[in-house]
């Protein structure tokens, strides 16, 4: 039997709590997860493409049966080159619902055996978002419900004037 291949794809930019939810919950449900970093030449980035791979793999390096990667340009090429079975997308709201719903309908119309699973988030997580942290951190916010300890000490680091002077 063949084993099952789903790709977790998204920026993120920086990977928060939510993400790492979709990680654990979507690679228990499958063979193997590859999590696909999108490199968007069009978007200038907090991190780089390698920092945020380097991330990710440092953050689920203890689990056996997901990989990272990067990549750029469409979806359905990712999906034939990893020879995929699924995407695996999260969300969080109907707003979110609505714009996946758009973008598997797309993909199926370049390639009509391209399939998604929907993951509705864990409600905790309903508004964690990378362009939240990202907010928090320019203005110096508490960003530990958001990120891994790990990830928090890199975002920092990129807003390390907004944290300059404040006790940890």
């Amino acid at each position: 039997m063949k084993e099952t291949v789903w790709i977790y794809p998204g920026s993120f930019d920086p990977l928060t709590y939510g993400h790492l939810d979709m990680i654990k919950r979507s690679a228990g449900m499958c063979g193997r997860l590859i999590i696909a970093v999108l490199n968007n030449k069009e978007k200038s980035p907090l991190f780089s493409i390698d920092e945020r791979v380097n991330m990710i793999k440092t953050v689920v390096a203890d689990m056996e049966n997901v990989s990272v990667r990067d990549f750029s340009g469409l979806q359905v090429d990712l999906y034939k080159e990893e020879n995929a079975d699924a995407v695996v997308r999260g969300v969080r709201n109907s707003v979110d619902y609505q714009y996946e719903l758009t973008e598997l309908r797309t993909n199926q119309i370049l390639l009509p055996s391209f399939e998604a699973v929907i993951l509705l988030n864990d409600r905790k997580y309903t508004y964690v978002s990378s362009s939240a942290v990202r907010i928090l951190a320019a203005h110096g916010g508490d960003l530990s419900e958001f990120v891994p300890p790990f990830i928090e000490e890199m975002v920092k680091e990129k807003f390390k004037e907004s944290y300059n002077g404040q006790q940890d």
